[in-house]
């Protein structure tokens, strides 16, 4: 039987998107390895009910344990200690920092192979199989684990939130050994929220932008012409982009970002590789303006304009704002 351990960050009474998604997907895939899902949540005085919540997404068990919040490596010692008593054969995060710092803390300390941007896992043949995107997302990576224990983390949204299990689960505390490095960092501020808030999902007219815009500040290009457009348009981005802190997350469109429909999508120096595809080709009109004749995302467009957005997307704004009178 193979119980996977799936790690639920939390913050001022609410459990993190992307760990209830996780907890869900830990639960159909130990379902599926005739196993277990159980959650374990860290941190200060953490409220009961709060934890037995999980029992709705799937976690069949809730761990607790005591240690400050937010912090990486009280998170690892804790998970070391459940899973050396427990007999864990995965541990799942879902996507965020802390997930990544937790998780390759983890398998340092366990010796564990681990796996990063997991957008898909599989049961095969009683063992858990990860999938993650290579080459820029054109190619996808199989990842199977030769370790003890094998760790997954998330991309972002990888992972669905199912709500519908049991009910409450039981709640058990636990204690660990904190290791001496535990009490070497504090939390001086903290946030969940990566940057304002975007709505990108309603808007008719979608000004796009990716790699090609070079830094964060050519981003002024694709608001100036949104603004230009005017009426119900926006701004948005690629994942690329989004992970450089050029733009925040809420505008991300593509498989961990959101999928839109706009009447006009203009993509201005976006690839077009296959994740971000998935989440804008549905668009009515779909315009891309990029410096590479062989950009994939020519070969969904339906206007393609090869050149240097830089110059281009200036004088479309000043065409737009002329026309518009």
């Amino acid at each position: 039987m193979s119980n996977i351990l799936v790690y639920a960050l939390h913050y001022d009474g609410a459990i993190n998107k992307n760990s209830l998604g996780a907890v869900s997907e830990g639960a159909k895939l130990a379902k599926e390895l005739g196993g277990e899902a159980h959650a374990i949540l860290v941190g200060e005085n953490i409220p009961q009910d709060l934890a037995a919540s999980l029992g709705e997404y799937g976690a069949a068990k809730v761990l607790t344990a005591e240690g400050p919040d937010g912090l990486g490596q009280p998170v690892v010692d804790a998970m070391a200690a459940a899973i050396g008593s427990g007999g864990y054969k995965y541990a799942l995060f879902g996507g965020g920092l802390l997930g990544f710092e937790v998780g390759a803390g983890l398998a340092a300390r366990l010796g564990a192979g681990v796996a990063m941007e997991i957008t898909t896992v599989r049961a095969e043949g009683g063992e858990l199989v990860a999938e993650r995107p290579i080459l820029g997302d054109s190619s996808i990576s199989e990842i199977k684990y030769r370790s003890e224990v094998g760790i997954i983390i998330g991309r972002l949204n990888a992972f669905e939130i199912v709500k519908g299990g049991a009910g409450a689960a039981p709640v058990e505390a636990i204690s660990y050994e904190a290791s001496p490095q535990s009490a070497q960092a504090t939390i001086v501020t903290r946030g969940e929220q990566r940057g304002a808030d975007v709505d990108i999902e309603g808007a008719n007219i979608l000004v796009a932008g990716g790699r090609g815009l070079g830094k964060a500040e050519g981003f002024e290009l694709c608001t100036d012409l949104a603004a230009a457009f005017g009426g119900s348009s926006a701004v948005a981005a690629t994942r690329a982009v989004v992970d450089a802190g050029w733009y925040p997350y809420a505008g991300q469109i593509g498989q961990t970002g959101k999928t839109v429909a706009p009447k006009l999508y203009l993509a201005a120096g976006i690839s077009g590789a296959i994740q971000h595809k998935v989440g804008m080709q549905s668009s009515e009109n779909i315009v891309a303006i990029n410096k590479d004749a062989n950009a994939p995302i020519f070969e969904f467009s339906d206007l393609g304009i090869v050149g240097d957005l830089n110059k281009i997307l200036p004088k479309l704004t000043e065409a737009i704002k002329a026309k518009k009178g």
